[in-house]
């Protein structure tokens, strides 16, 4: 989601709307929620946003998606998809059914009983949080706040922003206040596109109130759309809760990572390894190494935790380290297909390389953040000549810091044998290996993607 313009109407007409809209008792709402009246106005239309809105509207709520990318409103309101996961018939249905709509325009808000607020919560090139979406937003919805609204925070952030940051300008700009004139919350999203054994209504959802009202209505909210609310004491468990979990999976992949590293140099295999050590019924949890860091969460997250830690005097040293390893991953894949092609006489520069997969992560159209991205980069610094295949993305859109300009290559046999190495970066499950090797003349694989390949296994390398 772009960042929203805050060119609206006048703000002292603003504010007397929001007090013109009388304030919910607690039974008030919870009887809006049990009969699906209450009318839920998602923010960002993303991959957060998008699964959150089919998940009201499968429970029956009306939603209003508001994004300031016109575009997408149109494309939503035509009932038409730009998520891979996200059908355009589920869109097209509730949009027909009357339970769903999308709007650019901030003043629809005011039609909202509750509104999620799903935008970036990205880092700047000084690895700091760049929180200026998430201000950006509550500055919009402070212009149109209306008086018992419930207002979430579903951005990944670090401990402290809705008390310290979001209440302070839906406060100061609506001249309302938390508790007496609306209601405040965090409950972090865990979306993982491409998932299919567990979803939006399936995960439990972690729900922390600024104070009691907003606590009770927020998770009484959430569990009617969602399998399990689950109840924190404040805002800042919540958003604790969710730096603890991206905190840990980048810590776990760093560590594989290191240790692919180390094994690499004793001839060891690590996926054979994790593979046998997966054997073991308790105590272990297989994570896996990679080309590197990809999706919007586990890249950035932890060191939102980083900077506030600072705050405090503390140094969060397993989390930098964790990152320092993580964020070598590319640059190690790129100097492995340059040793690959060196076996052939073939130096990087010069050399033609054909990227498979540009996504994050297998069978999803999700490039945020992907190391596919930095992979062509740094092969293109260095000279080689890059294109790139992937069945999901077929061309690079202009990123805030990345613009490739490239289109997907299709994949044929003729074309695999004009390159000098195929370097398996995503590893989709439309890919048919066993033709790829076969026609290659090299293969650098990240990803374990040939391990069942029995033929051609001299002309793969494992980065």
């Amino acid at each position: 989601m772009r960042k929203p313009s805050r060119n609206h109407p006048g703000a002292a007409a603003r504010k007397a709307v929001s007090r013109s809209r009388p304030l919910l008792s607690d039974n008030a709402w919870l009887s809006a929620i049990n009969d699906r009246t209450a009318r839920v106005g998602i923010i960002g239309m993303g991959y957060v946003g998008l699964p959150l809105m089919r998940t009201f509207c499968g429970a029956g709520f009306s939603c209003l998606g508001f994004d300031v990318d016109q575009a997408k409103v149109e494309k939503l309101n035509a009932g038409r998809s730009y998520i891979k996961h996200i059908p355009s018939a589920l869109i097209k249905r509730v949009v027909d059914e009357g339970r769903f709509r999308a709007s650019a325009d901030p003043r629809s808000l005011r039609e909202c009983d509750a509104i999620l607020i799903c935008v970036p919560t990205p880092l700047t090139k000084m690895r700091e949080p760049d929180m200026s979406y998430v201000e950006t937003t509550a500055h919009l919805i402070a212009d149109n706040l209306q008086r018992g609204q419930l207002i979430v925070l579903e951005s990944t952030t670090y401990p402290g922003t809705t008390r310290e940051l979001v209440k302070p300008i839906l406060e100061a700009s609506s001249g309302l206040k938390v508790g007496s004139d609306f209601f405040l919350a965090y409950s972090p999203e865990r979306e993982d596109p491409g998932r299919t054994d567990h979803t939006t209504e399936t995960i439990p959802k972690v729900v922390g109130g600024f104070e009691p009202h907003s606590q009770k209505i927020a998770t009484a909210l959430y569990g009617a759309a969602v399998r399990q609310a689950v109840p924190v004491s404040s805002c800042e468990v919540a958003e604790a809760a969710k730096i603890l979990e991206n905190v840990y999976r980048c810590v776990n992949i760093a560590l594989i990572n290191e240790l692919k590293l180390t094994f690499e140099r004793m001839g060891i295999d690590v996926w054979e390894v994790v593979r046998a050590a997966s054997t073991k019924p308790f105590g272990f949890q297989p994570f896996y190494p990679g080309p590197g860091l990809g999706g919007h969460c586990i890249p950035i997250d932890p060191f939102y935790l980083t900077w506030k830690a600072r705050q405090y005097g503390v140094s969060t040293r397993f989390i930098e380290l964790a990152g320092e390893i993580n964020t070598a991953m590319p640059e190690h894949v790129v100097n492995r297909v340059a040793e690959a092609l060196n076996t052939f006489r073939k130096s990087l520069k010069g050399s033609r390389i054909l990227v498979l997969g540009l996504a994050y992560k297998k069978d999803v159209d999700d490039i945020r953040e992907s190391p596919s991205i930095e992979l062509i980069e740094l092969l293109r610094a260095r000279g080689a000549h890059v294109d790139y295949n992937d069945p999901h993305v077929p061309k690079t859109p202009k990123q805030r810091e990345h613009d490739l300009g490239l289109t997907s290559r299709p994949l044929s046999a003729g074309m695999l044998k004009s390159y000098d190495c195929v370097l398996i970066a995503t590893d989709h499950s439309a890919y048919d290996y066993d033709m790829i090797v076969r026609q290659a003349k090299l293969i650098v694989d990240t990803r374990n993607a040939t391990a069942n390949v029995r033929t051609g296994r001299n002309k793969i390398v494992k980065a």
